[in-house]
């Protein structure tokens, strides 16, 4: 079991046919996910083909996510809380400037994903739009979005399994409203 301190991040290679396990150890708790290519890291996760391919926005156990190649990047095996988001960007600096109204320095999600790709020749530009394990994203009738209270318990866990050799990376979100304003440290675990 590998753990991510809370508002830090890791980023690992899977290999095709591995699972991944990501695990909500105490509850509440929001992780933002990337993949790349292992073999080609010009292809990466892609939220707009995923959400067009898989029909909905609302993707969860039994879905694929997609890369910006059209190729099935890994598949979500078991999601036993059910609500995760691909619609919005991770946290970054600039999230806690116009939306929090934050001064001076803050982590970010988007920091930790580029530096704990850095290892692999990942640069920021090369992040895509992570997908939001355990984030709970609503939205009105008029598709005004909020960003409530993850639905997430303590014990919670999505399995995804690999469908090409991935560098994945993965954070323990920095955002005061995606974790219902604590910070707690994700879980993870890689199984053959």
């Amino acid at each position: 079991m590998q753990v991510i301190k809370k508002q830090s991040g890791a980023a690992f290679k899977l290999k095709k046919g591995q699972k991944l396990k990501v695990i909500d150890a105490e509850g509440e708790q929001v992780s933002d996910m990337v993949l790349f290519n292992a073999k080609d890291r010009r292809e990466k996760l892609s939220s707009g083909k995923t959400l067009d391919f898989e029909e909905s926005i609302l993707i969860s156990s039994g879905n694929f996510l997609w890369s910006n190649r059209s190729n099935k990047m890994a598949e979500i095996l078991e999601d036993t809380n059910g609500r995760n988001d691909f619609l919005l960007a991770p946290c970054s600096p600039e999230t806690f400037e116009v939306m929090y109204d934050y001064d001076g320095y803050h982590p970010s999600c988007f920091e930790n994903l580029y530096t704990s790709l850095e290892k692999y020749e990942i640069q920021p530009d090369d992040i895509p739009t992570a997908f939001n394990i355990f984030m709970n994203v609503q939205f009105d009738e008029k598709g005004k979005i909020s960003v409530d209270p993850p639905f997430s318990k303590a014990g919670d866990y999505v399995l995804f399994e690999a469908k090409m050799d991935l560098i994945v990376a993965l954070t323990a979100c920095s955002a005061e409203d995606s974790n219902n304003g604590s910070f707690k440290p994700i879980h993870y675990e890689i199984l053959d």
